[in-house]
């Protein structure tokens, strides 16, 4: 190898950026989108009023969630803001020991829909650590939610397709299947 391409080697190795610093590029793509996109509701969408994009199927309406999915635990605001941030914790985490693309890239998504709405809780109103979550993705009558739960759905599904992958290559006996496997220079 000549020295020129040792260099070039060296300098590629250099420029790779660590598995789990994807996530969090992922993860504050995520809350740069959802956090905008959460303003601009604010600013001009109406709580009585849906604006319909896909008839009664899918619109869009202001809505403000104490609660998890569906309204769950409405009351309990602040044991759901306390549990967001301890999920961000572990999730912060799993994205440093990610050992492949698809596990870094899933965890990002979900990171960044976690961070999403605890900021959400953390600082709207009606308080500190009280804070409702604002949605406006109107899926029909069953539900509104926002860009942060279409990423943890996102990341999820990436998840559970890596893990499906990752078992059906196990099962064939491959070695090194391209979702369970690390590069030795640590990088994607």
């Amino acid at each position: 190898m000549t020295s020129s391409t040792s260099d070039d080697a060296a300098r590629a190795r250099h420029l790779r950026l660590p598995r789990f610093a994807v996530a969090f590029i992922v993860a504050g793509a995520v809350v740069l989108i959802d956090q905008l996109s959460k303003a601009a509701a604010l600013a001009g969408l109406s709580e009585t009023e849906r604006v319909p994009l896909l008839g009664d199927y899918f619109g869009l309406q202001l809505a403000f969630n104490p609660g998890a999915i569906l309204g769950l635990g409405s009351s309990s605001t602040w044991l759901l803001t306390v549990l967001g941030v301890a999920a961000v914790g572990a999730l912060f985490v799993a994205a440093v020991r990610a050992r492949s693309l698809w596990w870094t890239v899933g965890i990002g998504f979900i990171l960044g829909g976690a961070l999403g709405n605890v900021i959400d809780r953390l600082f709207a109103p009606p308080g500190l650590g009280r804070g409702y979550v604002t949605d406006f993705l109107a899926y029909g009558d069953w539900f509104i939610g926002n860009i942060a739960d279409v990423a943890l759905g996102i990341g999820a599904l990436i998840l559970a397709i890596g893990l499906w992958i990752q078992r059906r290559a196990g099962a064939r006996g491959e070695v090194g299947t391209q979702l369970g496997a690390s590069s030795s220079a640590g990088g994607l």
